[in-house]
């Protein structure tokens, strides 16, 4: 196998894997650009992955096809209502940000297999029969060398994680709102002085970081397990977060950072099939996501300053 075979063979593996990840992590970037961190973003996927399959099973008969599109909105719309959740605590009540996004995790996973146990009567839910399918994109998988490697046989919910990190790159650093949601996490006071409702925004911030990881959820779930169970989301918000870290709390650079994690566990699962790679102990593959995870979080790959004001609840009117 030569290395172009290898590159074709791994790239659109890594891109599939990326994409649950980048749409998480730019869900967690719009948090914390406004000062609100969310530790949640396991949970929130969990919900999505969860309301996602569920929507799948009952409706598949009905909307065919178009079911597992479906099934992103009403996993978004899920795990944007208990985000909510966090944003009371946190922005409201001035819970701890941490502990509050660590309650939404253990919230989430009991939730959902307790409901799952109760439709199901058992620990895991059915296979879903109407998954997304790949396809290439027009014109772009006909270019040479990189046609086959980055346009053919894709998901388009790949597509949709790029643009939404381009999107959201833009809105953050190119709109009127990007600029609010950026001044209420580096200096609320200051943007309250102007008249930013500081609250409302970082509301507004924590309900899109939960919509983006509900839909980031219910992907994972449609494209690589085909069921929900107890390890369904198995530490992938959490990859996210590191995600978000690795790329300095940037748009693009989150999404890079998400890439790279899907890179690496892509190698756990395709390693085997490629020269050399399959030479090294498969358990080495498996944790090597993890490793990096770690490694992003601790701060070894590259330091990273968050938002001055991120952890820090505003009391109007305090100095």
């Amino acid at each position: 196998m030569s290395f172009l075979e290898v590159l074709y063979f791994i790239v659109p593996s890594a891109i599939f894997y990326a994409a649950p990840l980048i749409l998480v992590a730019i869900g967690g970037v719009f948090s914390e650009r406004s000062g609100v961190i969310n530790i949640g973003l396991e949970g929130l996927m969990v919900i999505g992955a969860f309301v996602g399959i569920l929507f799948n099973l009952f409706f598949a008969d009905t909307f065919g096809n178009a079911t597992p599109w479906l099934s992103l909105i009403a996993a978004m719309v899920a795990a944007l209502l208990l985000s909510l959740v966090h944003a009371v605590a946190s922005i409201s009540f001035r819970a701890d940000q941490t502990v509050s996004g660590v309650a939404i995790n253990l919230l989430a996973i009991a939730l959902a297999l307790y409901l799952v146990k109760k439709i199901f009567g058992k620990g895991q839910t059915d296979f879903i029969t109407e998954r997304f399918s790949r396809n290439d994109i027009p014109v772009l998988s006909d270019i040479p060398v990189i046609g086959p490697m980055f346009f053919s046989s894709v998901y388009y919910t790949s597509v949709l994680a790029i643009a939404v990190a381009i999107f959201a790159w833009f809105v953050i650093y190119k709109t009127p709102f990007g600029l609010r949601l950026r001044s209420v996490g580096e200096h609320p006071m200051a943007a309250d002085t102007m008249g930013i409702n500081v609250a409302r925004m970082r509301y507004v911030a924590v309900m899109i970081s939960g919509a983006l990881a509900g839909i980031g959820g219910a992907i994972y779930a449609q494209t690589i397990s085909g069921d929900f169970g107890h390890a369904t989301i198995n530490g992938q918000g959490f990859m996210a977060l590191a995600a978000m870290i690795f790329g300095k709390w940037h748009p693009l650079g989150a999404m890079g950072a998400a890439l790279f994690f899907g890179f690496a566990q892509s190698l756990s699962i395709v390693g085997p099939s490629i020269p050399y790679i399959q030479d090294i102990p498969n358990v080495f593959l498996l944790i090597l996501p993890y490793v990096l995870t770690i490694l992003a979080l601790a701060g070894f790959i590259g330091r990273a300053n968050a938002p001055k004001a991120n952890g820090i609840p505003y009391i109007k009117g305090q100095r």
